[in-house]
């Protein structure tokens, strides 16, 4: 199981995504799920994939290849849009699906394969898209500015609440870090390393790559502090008035 956050806002982007991997409660890995597919003048494309390893860095092989083989038309550094680019995405996910997915399936071996696409191609806004395990995809709009893949609901409710597209940079993510407490609080399967993506949407600032150990100070301060206050504030909650004659 993992989990990665995509949060597509005013100033920019922000993507997230943990490290573990796992083959039963006693082998755990630590593989990174944050890729960077394009970057130049023109363009910066980035990928945070959920699903099965194997077939994860099957699709990102074949991306990678078709850089190196300069394949025309099947090229993301030339991708005339993010449209095409998740596309391009899409069609490598359904190509692994159909041959090691397939493989799995006959296994009983699970084959699922998702993936959160983001950046910007031209002029044109940063856009985020989620593709799914047969290669179709759904794009991310104002109206709701995240999308998730992997284990999800434990971390939703906090995006739910106080996440808009007006969200500053700074505030996405430190929500970005409650959703992604709450997932490991709840779900074993989901750990640090947390690799963290900030994309702003003024292209005269770089983006920041940041590793985010267990042992993050910052990390530790807010989910440390988040749980305090929720006490506190359940604490300052009244009480069941049903319960006053209750006699408990």
């Amino acid at each position: 199981m993992t989990y990665c956050l995509g949060m597509l806002l005013e100033q920019g982007l922000v993507l997230m995504a943990d490290t573990r991997t796992n083959a039963g409660v006693d082998n755990f890995s630590t593989f990174r799920k944050l890729h960077k597919l394009a970057e130049g003048p023109d363009r910066q494309i980035y990928a945070a994939s959920a699903g099965n390893l194997s077939l994860s860095q099957s699709a990102i092989g074949l991306l990678e290849e078709s850089e190196i083989e300069n394949e025309q038309g099947h090229r993301i550094g030339e991708a005339p849009t993010m449209f095409r680019a998740a596309q391009l995405v899409g069609e490598a996910v359904a190509k692994v699906g159909a041959t090691i997915g397939e493989a799995l399936a006959r296994e009983h071996i699970d084959n699922s394969l998702e993936l959160l696409v983001g950046g910007y191609v031209g002029n044109e806004p940063l856009k985020l898209y989620l593709v799914y395990t047969i290669g179709n995809f759904i794009e991310c709009t104002p109206e709701v500015s995240f999308l998730q893949i992997g284990e999800t609901k434990y971390g939703r409710p906090i995006l739910d609440r106080a996440l808009t597209h007006t969200t500053s940079l700074p505030e996405a993510v430190k929500i970005g870090f409650l959703s992604f407490d709450s997932t490991m609080e709840s779900n074993l399967g989901v750990a640090h390393p947390i690799d963290v993506l900030v994309l702003p949407a003024d292209r005269t600032k770089q983006p920041v790559n940041r590793r985010i150990e267990e042992d993050d100070d910052y990390f530790r301060e807010i989910t440390r502090g988040w749980g305090k206050m929720l006490n506190e504030a359940v604490a300052k909650l009244p009480e069941p008035p049903w319960l006053a004659s209750a006699d408990l």
